[in-house]
This record gives structure tokens, C-alpha cells and sequence, in this order.
């Protein structure tokens, strides 16, 4: 809507990169400026207990890394489909209640009936929340974590090729006016 894409397009950067990157900053900065103070009151006052063991506090960071480049992924491919409308607000809220549905931000995946599960392992939601809380609290043993972290990573690189082929497809029809 306000054509900053043409500005954008002037820089010698690669724009899906460029844009994935800006989306990292915007998730991780203000989250460790959140999450250090919470995790120390919890940890003191609320009584936050660390991860069971070091295996488990690696596979949960590793996780939340996943979790984030993810959570990037989706957030990237939100910013390309304002190629195609007017506003964002459509996917934006569409996506958000998925994912708080579906990564186990209301009600925790296994709680979900049986045959949900299937569904819900295989959908991308799972590693955004679900797979680095249950590591952290120890649900996950550290040694069943590599199929959880390639799936993650599978689902981010799925994304980013889906997104970078939609934005190619967007930027051959992308017209911008004025001057």
C-alpha cells in the first residue's frame, strides 16, 4: 500500500533475505529483553525449576532456535502475501489463531484426542511451541529430539522455498506507481 516495496527493491540485497532477516530482529530482540527478567522473578519467586538435565537444556535451546527460524518462516511468507491483497489482516489473523490452536498454546498437545495427534505431529504449529516447552520441562527425552529438530527444519526449509517461489511469481506482476 505504500509502496516502500519499490524502495525496498533498490537495495543490493536479496528481498526474501532481507525481509526473514528483519523478521529474526523483530522476534529475538524484544523476547530476550522479555524473556532474561521472567525467567530469573520465575526462577526465584515463582519457582521455575531448570530443565531435568544439560542434554535437555541444549535440546531446548536447540529447539527454540527452530522454533524461531520458523516462526520467521511464517512471518515472512505473511509479509509476501501482501502481494497479492490489500490488507494483511486477513492471514495474519488466520495464522495467529492457528497457531495458537494448534502449537499448544491454549491446550497442550497431548491432551488432544487420539486422533488429532496424527494430525497435529504432522502440521508445522508443533514446532513453534509444543516441541521446546515439553524439552524444557523434560515431557521429550533428549534422545528422541532429532526427528522433532529435522522436522522443524524441514517445515522452515519447505516454507522459505514456497515463500521465495511466491515472491518471484509476486514481484513479475508487482507494478508500482508515482515518484
Amino acid at each position: 500500500r505504500s509502496g516502500s516495496v519499490a524502495y525496498e527493491l533498490t537495495r543490493p540485497t536479496d528481498l526474501y533475505w532481507f525481509w526473514f532477516s528483519r523478521a529474526l530482529a523483530t522476534r529475538t530482540a524484544p523476547v530476550l529483553l522479555r524473556a532474561t527478567p521472567m525467567f530469573i522473578v520465575a526462577g526465584l519467586f515463582l519457582g521455575l525449576q531448570p530443565p531435568p538435565s544439560w542434554a535437555s537444556a541444549a535440546a531446548w535451546l536447540v529447539a527454540t532456535v527452530g522454533a524461531l527460524l520458523l516462526a520467521c518462516a511464517f512471518a515472512t511468507l505473511m509479509a509476501i502475501s501482501l502481494l497479492w491483497t490489500i490488507s494483511g489482516d486477513g492471514i495474519a489473523r488466520l495464522l495467529a489463531t492457528c497457531t495458537t490452536v494448534f502449537s499448544g498454546m491454549i491446550l497442550p498437545l497431548p491432551l488432544f484426542p487420539d486422533w488429532a495427534q496424527t494430525i497435529l505431529n504432522v502440521l508445522p504449529f508443533r514446532g513453534l511451541m509444543d516441541i521446546p516447552f515439553r524439552l524444557y520441562i523434560g515431557h521429550i527425552p533428549p534422545r528422541e529430539t532429532l526427528p522433532l529438530f529435522a522436522q522443524q527444519l524441514a517445515w522452515t526449509a519447505l516454507l522459505i522455498l514456497v515463500s521465495r517461489w511466491i515472491l518471484s511469481r509476486g514481484m513479475r506482476r508487482l507494478v508500482v506507481q508515482g515518484g
